[in-house]
């Protein structure tokens, strides 16, 4: 696969609010996290504040809420050219207004909510072929936070019970939008105590790299394969490519997993990874420069 000139900036997130982003509904208007760094990050890799990004609330069941949101949130910084797109189904999702803004952008963010509603919306739509192909070919940046964030990768976490994530079959994987290529997001990671949910999926997909995003903390990728961490808070990374043992295939379902020598990274505020190269960088920006 040839290396996409675009990049994505996955977002874990900023408030624990259940199961979904936006699903309750409550202090949606307390994202500070859009407000610093990881908002201006967005804007600066997209062209700066007169750049045109999009913002799809398809994941949000609070889109319209949702929207006025970000509306604020880039206006506080300066950044007033955003669009809001509200597709609701595949049927908006074929849009040819919609389909000529995604195509005339410079960026695109895609909300929270839930991941599921990405996928089974966007599967196999013009809409995303557009943005697929303008990431590959184009300097054009996507984003995502929380479910947006989730849906990035080609294996997805659509469902998982953090309290039952150690027993075989309670975390369920389907197939994401596919911007990039063996790894596996999970968002608000540490808040919802996700690691043994994002453990076993690694463990079930031990090609794949597991990226675990805390709350106001992302990772922005370029190249489809250098990570450099931005944010506040923590991003781990699991490793499963040199697992020596796991059982997870051979017991019954509702059973404890047992995994052997899998790694773990932890990557705060400016650490990088490679992802083809299995490999944590103390500083990604001396690479890059």
């Amino acid at each position: 696969m040839n290396v996409p000139k675009g990049k994505l900036i996955a977002i874990g997130g900023a408030e624990d609010k259940g199961s979904d982003f936006d699903k309750e509904g409550t202090s949606i208007h307390n994202q500070n996290f859009f407000e610093l760094g990881i908002l201006r990050r967005i804007v600066e890799e997209t062209g700066g504040i007169n750049a045109r990004i999009e913002v799809v609330t398809t994941a949000s069941m609070i889109p319209y809420e949702a929207g006025e949101m970000y509306l604020d949130a880039f206006g506080k910084i300066g950044c007033t050219n955003i669009g809001l797109i509200h597709i609701r189904n595949r049927e908006d999702a074929a849009r040819e207004d919609y389909l000529e803004r995604i195509a005339t952008c410079d960026g695109v963010m895609f909300s929270g909510g839930n991941q599921y509603r990405l996928t089974t919306i966007f599967g196999g739509t013009a809409f995303l072929k557009t943005v697929l192909t303008r990431y590959q070919n184009e300097e054009f940046v996507v984003a995502g936070t929380s479910a947006g964030a989730m849906a990035m990768s080609n294996t997805m976490i659509y469902d998982g019970n953090p309290s039952l994530a150690h027993l075989k079959g309670e975390v369920k994987i389907t197939t994401g939008l596919s911007f990039m290529q063996n790894v596996i997001f999970d968002s608000h990671f540490e808040k919802r105590g996700r690691f043994a949910r994002l453990a076993q999926a690694v463990a079930a997909n031990p090609s794949c790299i597991g990226i675990g995003l805390g709350e106001d903390t992302g990772m922005l990728i370029t190249d489809g394969n250098k990570m450099e961490a931005i944010g506040s808070g923590l991003v781990m990374i699991i490793d499963g490519h040199d697992i020596n043992y796991t059982n997870i295939a051979d017991i019954p379902q509702g059973t404890p997993i047992s995994v052997e020598h899998m790694k773990v990274h932890f990557c705060t505020k400016g650490n990088g990874y490679l992802v083809e190269e299995r490999q944590f960088v103390q500083q990604l920006q001396l690479i890059n420069a």
